[in-house]
């Protein structure tokens, strides 16, 4: 890719501080986390105790599973905004467009169809990989909300929903991390270098091949997003502000409750240094 090459509009800003959001979250919630899966590694208690010590990792995991959170409801906002104010349709859902360009892409690779398929602004591998995000984040913070609110969850489920939330959190935190892993830093990093999450705009190159159908109907002169006339931009606006405002203040609060009305699972007892001795063995 040379300096020269035309760059075309790909995210907005809001689009890039979900990114931001969810980089930063993820990446602490595995750092921290991973560590605590495998306690017993020796490279595990060295992560835990450069971080310093188990408590502090507890408590970290946990400031970023907020972060975390915030950055879920702060998507719903944004989608939101897009879907009511800019009336813009869902381009994120997967139809038969998507199943047709999968098997043409197959066939492409292996030799069997001259021509890679004309993909849109989002083809099916981001669309799967943005559902995977959904549906891991939605398991994540339920089974993480579960673990850390322990005596509230059992007063409605059973006790065994501990143990099986442990385990979900932790096999789904394993596939999340080789996800982004093989995956994802494969396609944006090693295949080519994206830039667009941090630039907000995309290489012909890579728009030419990953999404043709799109630089095709940027360059036939639509705009990259719908217009809005100023008048009615204004007023979808302004009661989106409304109920934005009077709903996120709602939402903090619940959530703020819900991260802090139960602290056994921030704090860890200190274990006894007595040792019992069985009265049949006590020597008069």
């Amino acid at each position: 890719m040379t300096s020269k090459e035309q760059q075309y509009d790909r995210f907005r800003l809001g689009a890039r501080i979900e990114h931001i959001i969810l980089l930063v979250s993820f990446t602490v919630l595995a750092v921290t986390g991973l560590p605590q899966r495998y306690a017993q590694w020796d490279w595990a208690q060295t992560t835990i105790n450069a971080l310093g010590g188990i408590e502090t990792v507890r408590l970290i995991h946990r400031y970023a599973a907020f972060l975390l959170v915030i950055g879920s409801v702060y998507h719903l906002f944004t989608s939101a905004y897009r879907l009511y104010v800019r009336r813009e349709r869902n381009r994120m859902m997967p139809d038969r467009k998507d199943a047709a360009d999968l098997v043409g892409y197959v066939k492409y690779n292996l030799g069997l169809q001259a021509e890679h398929p004309k993909m849109r602004k989002f083809n099916f591998g981001e669309k799967l990989e943005f559902w995977a995000v959904v549906w891991g984040t939605a398991v994540m913070i339920i089974t993480g909300f579960m673990l850390w609110n322990p005596i509230a969850t059992t007063t409605i489920f059973p006790g065994q929903i501990i143990p099986a939330s442990k385990a979900a959190h932790s096999y789904e935190a394993l596939l999340a991390v080789a996800s982004i892993i093989i995956w994802h830093l494969y396609n944006v990093a090693v295949k080519h270098w994206n830039p667009s999450m941090w630039t907000g705009k995309l290489p012909r190159k890579i728009m030419a091949e990953e999404h043709a159908l799109e630089l095709e109907r940027v360059e036939s002169g639509e705009p990259p997003w719908p217009e809005v006339e100023a008048p009615v931009l204004r007023r979808r606006r302004l009661v989106f502000a409304i109920t934005s405002v009077v709903v996120g203040s709602i939402v903090l609060v619940v959530l703020i409750w819900a991260f802090t009305f139960e602290q056994t699972a921030l704090i860890t007892i200190t274990p006894t240094r007595e040792v019992f001795v069985p009265l049949a063995t006590q020597v008069p």
